[in-house]
């Protein structure tokens, strides 16, 4: 599979191609918006709390300066070091200069969506350090040598036989059965505890920064994060500047959300707030902890017409409600991100040139939109990036001249009207006795994977003038 965004044509007509896999993800697909719309119903409140982080979120980004500096000095008070990067690569510079001067070998690292970005792990491991991957999910991936296929669930692509297979191959641990999946979680568990005790830098992400506390937020299931930030002896916490909140509050307001839309859960097992190094008189915490806040394009984006596209909180609930991303599934995007979320961002981290297929995976059902708990309009978002594509002229030539018609035709409503007055009826009757076309012109992309349906006998508009007429008639009657 190519990993890159330009093959996602290719990559999601691969994906389509596996019916092992595309099965598990249309169960995935039913199951999770199950999940997370009886926790919105039991909460309650979805509506009034997405509209209030929506307003702090926005007077956060407008006052993003402020606050940054707010939450530098705070961080500072704490004990901590702050480290600014313009990009990844210097992100990933920083990190590993803190890992040399403490002579670091071995990384724990907790899961984090910025260093995927950055390509973190890559890079340390080629400075010759062991990095290991704490979160199970991530954890399954690092030994495939494969990227994340959901911004939550990492592994979610994986079945319990495949996880089974890996472990057998990568773990010297003698004959085992691995039969259950309690079997692999306990094996997985045994692995990484070493690891833990071993490790001589802890490297976590964020999901917000308070800037009046100086403290960073995490939310895990698995106790992995904390794991990875009080046992090493140096904590590095590595985020971007948009996880910036103002109160404590807001951070865990933002919580509920996300934690509700991620998983369906009324809140994770660990929440946690990291504030800074030991203490003398703390039992256990890291000796220095160091920040290191990513740009990346972060204060472009921030002065762009996508803005609101920087009030992401990262819950994956667009993925698991968009119908591209359960028929292709993750990888088909070839980006850090996927999903209607990654549509948008990957053209912004990127460029249009390189990601441009990426906003026109969307069926404009508005699922992601309805369910974003930051309120971000997603479908606007894409139609804008597909407008910008057109103006750019990077779609096939084809597309563009298509589009062009159809858009001609619409300013001409009597033309269109006739027009399809006289095409709708033909496709009825040629179509009727089987009820679908399973070849069609002019639709060989629709067609190569499912029936196309055979019209009604009456366009809509046919169809509604009749009502009208009917509706005359009727009153005239009475």
């Amino acid at each position: 599979m190519e990993m890159h965004s330009q093959a996602f044509l290719e990559n999601a007509r691969e994906a389509l191609g596996d019916p092992e896999k595309t099965r598990r993800r249309g169960l995935l697909a039913a199951f999770t918006p199950m999940v997370r719309n009886a926790a919105m119903e039991s909460f309650g409140k979805f509506e009034p709390l997405r509209q209030h982080l929506r307003r702090v979120r926005q007077h956060t980004l407008d006052n993003l300066d402020h606050y940054l500096d707010r939450f530098e000095q705070e961080a500072l008070s704490n004990g901590n070091h702050v480290h600014f990067a313009m990009d990844g690569e210097e992100m990933n510079r920083i990190v590993l200069e803190i890992c040399q001067r403490h002579s670091a070998r071995r990384i724990a690292k907790g899961k984090s969506m910025v260093t995927e970005e950055t390509g973190l792990s890559r890079h340390l491991q080629g400075a010759g350090l062991n990095v290991t991957e704490t979160d199970l999910g991530e954890y399954i991936i690092q030994q495939a040598g494969e990227p994340p296929s959901h911004i939550v669930g990492p592994a979610l692509h994986k079945s319990a036989a495949e996880v089974r297979d890996l472990f057998l191959a990568r773990h010297d641990l003698g004959e085992r059965e691995l039969e259950e999946t309690s079997q692999l979680v306990q094996e997985a568990r045994g692995v990484l505890r070493q690891r833990f005790l071993e490790a001589d830098v802890g490297i976590i992400g964020a999901n917000a920064l308070v800037a009046e506390n100086g403290y960073s937020m995490l939310v895990t299931n698995e106790g992995n994060g904390d794991l990875c930030a009080n046992l090493p002896p140096v904590l590095i916490v590595c985020t971007t500047l948009e996880r910036i909140l103002p109160r404590a509050e807001d951070a865990t307001a933002m919580m509920r959300l996300l934690v509700r839309s991620a998983t369906g859960q009324p809140h994770t097992c660990y929440t946690s707030f990291y504030s800074g190094p030991r203490r003398e008189q703390d039992t256990d915490g890291p000796i220095e902890t160091h920040f290191v806040l990513l740009d990346d394009k972060r204060t472009d984006i921030l002065a762009s017409d996508y803005r609101e596209m920087l009030q992401c909180i990262r819950c994956g609930a667009c993925l698991n409600h968009c119908p591209i991303y359960a028929a292709a599934g993750g990888h088909a995007y070839g980006a850090v991100y996927m999903g209607p979320m990654g549509s948008v961002l990957t053209p912004l981290l990127t460029s249009l040139e390189e990601s441009h297929l990426l906003p026109n995976a969307c069926t404009s059902c508005g699922r992601c939109a309805e369910v974003c708990p930051s309120g971000i309009p997603l479908p606007d978002l894409l139609r804008d990036l597909r407008q910008a594509e057109q103006a750019a002229k990077l779609s096939p030539p084809r597309w563009r001249t298509g589009l062009k018609l159809h858009a001609w035709l619409a300013r001409h409503p009597r033309l269109y009207h006739g027009l399809t007055a006289l095409g709708i009826p033909l496709l009825h009757r040629l179509g009727r006795r089987r009820g679908s076309f399973s070849k069609l012109p002019l639709a060989g992309g629709w067609t190569s994977q499912r029936d196309f349906p055979a019209p009604q006998r009456k366009t809509f508009m046919q169809a509604y003038a009749g009502v009208l007429k009917a509706e005359k008639k009727r009153r005239r009657h009475d």
